[in-house]
């Protein structure tokens, strides 16, 4: 058997030994981490995409049939979705010869991710979390698996959130599973044991940030024909904002922003009012992590700005 076949058949292997498990894999292309699966704008809506287009989050499985059609037609590595899978996956990385920490992380002994890591368990009394599901990366970098809470929100990914080079990958989020190889590594498991729940403070740490507070009042509008116009105009962007679908809240936000924006420059409506509202809007996208408070104010602001280019009014 030459070296090919061997490769792919402990990729086959690695693939099915995860399903096993209860985690869904996709292909990545090999030796890289990029998804191998077609993307929207190659979607020719036939086969698994018959009633519409599947990413690879959707088309991930557990089924051993599907799992050896694909990694038999290639050396794929192995992508395994955190969210279907029911895991949390903390992915501790290494510093690169040029990065410098953050001052709150520039302290003695931190060097990377599993020192930051081992700093916040001490500052919340807790003990570093290592004895769960780990796989250690081609860059020197680990992977902790921990089983997601069953309750609350779900816990989406995050970069920095917990801090200096620590991400999560959870609900929309996946990793590269052990027997793939990048670079000139391969991603291996080191400690062998079930993944461990997610410690309570870890996930205390990672909960989506609650939702801003409604405005003290309405828009302030007359209550004329006028008025009305304005009314409406206010609430119907903030709906296009609540409702944005997944890759579209941001631009949705930012195409509202500017709407409304016009009208603040047109001296009809108070811009505090409207970033308020949009904030208020934005708030179910804030809570499960698409973006922060900070970005939606930032998309807002620069909304509003670009709106003021081309003021407008409305008619008595």
């Amino acid at each position: 058997m030459s070296t090919r076949d061997n490769n792919t058949a402990d990729l086959l292997t690695a693939a099915l030994d995860a399903a096993q498990l209860g985690w869904h894999v996709f292909p990545l292309r090999p030796g890289t981490k990029v998804p191998a699966l077609h993307g929207l704008t190659d979607c020719d809506h036939t086969g698994l995409c018959g009633t519409g287009h599947l990413g690879w989050e959707q088309r991930a499985t557990t089924d051993p049939e599907r799992i050896r059609a694909a990694w038999t037609a290639g050396r794929f590595n192995i992508g395994l979705a955190t969210g279907p899978a029911g895991l949390l996956v903390v992915d501790l990385d290494t510093a690169k010869p040029d990065d410098t920490p953050p001052a709150e992380w520039d302290l003695p002994g931190v060097r990377d991710g599993q020192d930051v890591l081992a700093v916040l368990a001490d500052l919340h009394g807790q003990d570093v979390p290592l004895y769960t599901f780990t796989v250690a990366t081609p860059s020197s970098g680990v992977h902790l698996y921990f089983l997601a809470p069953e309750v609350g929100e779900p816990l989406r990914n995050t970069q920095g959130k917990l801090g200096w080079k620590i991400d999560t990958r959870g609900h929309g989020g996946y990793v590269v599973a052990p027997g793939s190889r990048a670079g000139h590594g391969d991603y291996r498991v080191v400690v062998d044991l079930p993944p461990a729940p997610l410690p309570a403070w870890l996930g205390d740490l990672l909960r989506p940030a609650p939702l801003p507070a409604a405005p003290a009042q309405p828009v302030s509008v007359g209550r004329d024909r006028r008025g009305r116009y304005l009314q409406c105009a206010v609430r119907a962007e903030a709906a296009k904002v609540a409702h944005a679908g997944k890759g579209e809240r941001n631009s949705t936000l930012y195409a509202a922003a500017l709407a409304l924006g016009q009208l603040v420059a047109g001296g009809e409506l108070a811009a505090a009012d409207v970033e308020a509202t949009l904030l208020t809007a934005a708030g179910r996208h804030i809570a499960v992590g698409a973006y922060s408070e900070r970005q939606a104010r930032a998309t807002i602001a620069s909304g509003i700005a670009r709106g003021a280019n081309r003021p407008r009014q409305v008619a008595a």
